[in-house]
């Protein structure tokens, strides 16, 4: 304990109230008035794997948040509906597991917005396709994903056959952090069970009549495994909107952008414009033309956006002048009594 804190790490939260693992047990924890009142965003207050100094009462096993530690990356999606606000996902992960099913519901266009917030987070991501037992052509499956994977490890595991787990040996480090991320019924849990070697994550198929899994996590929490390997275990995301991903792009689309740089013009939108060599790597068979439309789609998706923070920004300042001025004017009021 340094000045009369403790630190802790956030292992779950609950509706203002997180559990945070720290060397004097695991306490349950509130925000201190300060923290809560004074923080501006959402960006502002603890999320899962964020660090924090904490206010300790022993003897009841429980303490105050005071402050929360800089990240060093985090995994953000926007929120649902149509507000624009961040939330974000888990704080300070290494790794990011990408956990697709290798079943009807295999989708890459997904599994490519996944990748663009992994790398927008700051940590690296590998794409675990789970299920390969009940996969009739794995390795037409593993080249479609590494088709838009690139550097990225992508590793086919059965839990049921215990098969690919060998392969997630070098991500399973004492101290290493890793996000599971994935839609619902992908096997997220099983898989946690398994490295685990316990049944604490509740496990549910996927529903037979449209290959869609079933929520099984219902809320984030960090996992300690016996080696020292944190896991965060992560509820299934039916909608994944993009948040602030303009460098994530590059990393994702490598292969567009480094196409797009050989067009004639520097505007070129890659739509029958002449000298287009986005089209022209189309044609020549480097990626599908359903890549390019997903590229374009979320770029849209990016710029709507910033058009929506843009107008939020301007909203909160304008608020934030009023208030000034008000104070002024009140300031003046008193002055000239």
């Amino acid at each position: 304990m340094e000045n009369g804190f403790a630190l802790g790490r956030v292992a779950l939260e609950h509706k203002r109230l997180y559990r945070v693992w720290s060397e004097y047990g695991e306490l349950l924890c509130e925000l201190s008035g300060k923290l809560s009142f004074g923080a501006e965003s959402r960006d502002d207050l603890p999320a899962v794997g964020d660090w924090v100094a904490l206010k300790l009462r022993k003897d009841e096993q429980r303490g105050t948040i005071q402050a929360v530690l800089p990240r060093f990356s985090k995994f953000s999606r926007k929120t649902a509906g149509n507000a624009a606000e961040e939330q974000i996902v888990a704080a300070n992960i290494d790794t990011v597991f990408i956990v697709n099913s290798l079943n009807d519901d295999l989708n890459v266009r997904r599994i490519e917005r996944y990748l663009l917030l992994a790398w927008e987070s700051g940590a690296n991501p590998a794409i675990i396709l789970s299920k390969a037992d009940l996969c009739a052509n794995l390795s037409e499956c593993v080249q479609a994903v590494e088709a838009i994977a690139f550097g990225v490890p992508v590793i086919p595991v059965s839990v049921f056959e215990e098969t690919g787990i060998e392969e997630l040996s070098s991500f399973l480090v004492p101290g290493n952090t890793i996000a599971l991320m994935g839609s619902s019924g992908v096997g997220k849990s099983s898989l946690i069970n398994y490295l685990a070697g316990t049944d604490n994550q509740k496990v549910h198929g996927i529903r037979k009549a449209d290959h869609k899994g079933r929520h099984t996590t219902t809320h984030r929490e960090l996992v300690l495994l016996e080696n020292g390997t944190i896991l965060v275990d992560t509820p299934g995301m039916r909608e994944l909107q993009l948040w602030e991903a303009d460098g994530g792009l590059a990393e994702s689309f490598s292969d567009i952008e480094a196409a797009a740089a050989n067009c004639r013009f520097r505007d070129c939108l890659h739509e029958n414009e002449p000298g287009c060599a986005v089209e022209q790597a189309i044609k020549d068979g480097e990626f599908p033309e359903e890549r390019l439309d997903s590229y374009k789609k979320l770029l849209r998706e990016l710029a709507y956006l910033d058009k929506k923070l843009d107008k939020k920004a301007q909203s909160a300042e304008k608020q934030r002048w009023k208030k000034v001025n008000k104070q002024i004017r009140q300031a003046n009021k008193n002055k000239n009594r």
